[in-house]
């Protein structure tokens, strides 16, 4: 199979380059993630229950005694059209109604997220030799540099939230050298975030076999002219080059001095995605739980209050604030509190059963206070608690084993060019990325369990665990004192004490 180039393609199309980048974006089989859809999910503000024609405002007539013609002038309005309302010269006016929004899309992702990127992921790797010693070193502190146990965050979230994301790694190269990952060069290796959150449209190329032969992106930009328009751009990376047009006056144009070659011989791209939304299998349910929420709000502005019903005619109430206050009515006239019964609890039941399902549906342990104060766990009580959630982060190993594997080998690539002396190192040795899923430590529990596997003897040194609490400044002298005192405390003297004259 002819392996795949942008020039080809360019030369297949005769120069058109609008048919080029037709061309690219086509090859993607993935449907493109719905951004609208994304975020009505995750912020409130586009939750229906916030949108005015989905959750109306009520339209209520004004009585007399409402206030005065001047407020009733100001605060109403006159419904025009041909209505029985219009007719009778009635007044209206808006009554707003509740709207109860909850962010548990949001919550739920954050959980996901924690969970699965919590702890950072573990590189497994046993060098052979001292040069793969030098490779995992130079990794590590790449991986520092970048601070991935962010960067792995923002990628889950931007999985989880749209649905894909890719990270670009690039080299940034200043004047002067360092040694930052263990030998000298001035190239320090970068990465960028790609995500439809940040308004980036992704086009990954997949030939015949399901492998990515080219990477596009379509993006705006500001210009620094003093118009600040918007500038759209479409770049393009293969194993060997990076592309990028500009959309002008005369359609997309490739801008000067592109294409330029790639630093390795590799898509210096890592892509990403999850076939839905995170949320979408309880989003129904959430629109539910805030209409029920809302109208719960509205049912309390009206009812909350309590009602007198009367029968009969009555004379004289109390005055407001009155104690011991004689209400006087006609004989046979009666007066009782209108009382709410049993609506409450089927509300109550509803919206139990609501949020039951959603963290059900979506394996998301409702770890908030209310619900695990005053719980005593051990260690495989809390195992058993986040199980669900820790089964989840290995269905979502299908996307990140893959995905951190790819990370690791463009950037061992990079090393081997920053290094040559490192090049056989970097294709000889293994890495495999571990995801370790998010928990609550039992230290005592943990400690238990390897004193027994120990035969019950001391797993740390005595000036290990002095250190590992950390209230000593400087654990070495803490541990002469308490030697010298514990051997202060077993000395003793036989014979009588004297006395000096």
């Amino acid at each position: 199979m002819a392996k795949f180039t942008v020039q080809k393609l360019i030369t297949e199309k005769n120069g058109e380059t609008q048919q080029v980048i037709d061309e690219l974006r086509k090859h993607r089989y993935i449907p493109m993630p719905d951004v609208a859809e994304a975020e009505k999910s995750l912020f409130i503000e586009n939750h229906a229950v916030n949108d005015v024609t989905i959750r109306k405002d009520k339209l209520v007539l004004v009585d007399s005694g409402d206030g005065d013609s001047s407020d009733i002038d100001e605060h109403t309005l006159n419904v025009t059209g041909e209505t029985e309302t219009n007719r009778n010269g009635k007044r209206t006016r808006i009554e707003k109604v509740n709207r109860v929004a909850v962010a548990i899309q949001q919550l739920i992702i954050k959980r996901a997220v924690s969970f699965t990127f919590g702890n950072p992921p573990r590189y497994n790797c046993t060098p052979a030799d001292d040069s793969e010693k030098a490779v995992m070193t130079a990794l590590n502190r790449i991986l520092y540099d970048v601070k991935s146990s962010s960067l792995n965050r923002k990628i889950g979230r931007n999985v989880f939230g749209y649905k894909e994301v890719a990270e670009y790694w690039y080299v940034d190269e200043s004047e002067t050298t360092h040694n930052r990952y263990g030998f000298p060069t001035k190239n320090k290796l970068k990465c960028a975030i790609f995500s439809p959150s940040n308004g980036d449209k992704l086009y990954p190329f997949f030939d015949e076999t399901g492998d990515m032969v080219a990477f596009s992106r379509e993006f705006s930009r500001r210009t620094e002219s003093s118009d600040m328009t918007e500038k759209n751009y479409f770049e393009t990376y293969t194993a060997t080059e990076h592309y990028l047009w500009i959309h002008g006056g005369n359609g997309f144009e490739l801008v000067d001095g592109y294409p330029k070659g790639n630093a390795i011989p590799k898509i210096p791209i890592v892509y990403g995605h999850q076939d839905e939304f995170e949320t979408k299998v309880i989003d129904k349910l959430v629109d539910r739980l805030e209409t029920l929420l809302s109208n719960f709000a509205d049912t309390n502005d009206y009812h909350a209050a309590p009602k007198i019903f009367t029968t009969g005619e009555i004379k004289s109430f109390g005055k407001k604030g009155d104690s011991g206050t004689v209400i006087e009515g006609e004989e046979g006239a009666t007066m009782e509190y209108v009382s709410w019964q049993n609506a409450p609890e089927s509300v109550k039941l509803e919206i139990e059963t609501l949020l039951k399902l959603i963290y059900t549906l979506t394996q998301t342990p409702d770890i908030s206070f209310d619900s695990v104060k005053g719980l005593n766990l051990s260690g495989v009580a809390l195992k058993l608690l986040f199980m669900d959630a820790h089964l989840k982060v290995q269905d979502k190993r299908e996307i990140f084993d893959e995905y951190l594997q790819r990370r690791v080998n463009i950037i061992l690539a990079y090393i081997a060019k920053f290094n040559p002396k490192l090049e056989k190192a970097c294709e000889s040795i293994e890495i495999e990325p571990e995801i370790i899923p998010y928990m609550i430590n039992d230290d005592r529990a943990d400690l238990e369990y390897w004193m027994i596997a120990n035969g019950n003897q001391p797993v740390v040194s005595q000036e290990e665990s002095i250190e590992k609490v950390g209230l000593s400044s400087d654990p070495e002298k803490t541990l002469e004192k308490i030697t010298s005192e514990t051997n202060a405390r077993n000395t003793f003297a036989f014979g009588e004490p004297t006395l000096d004259a």
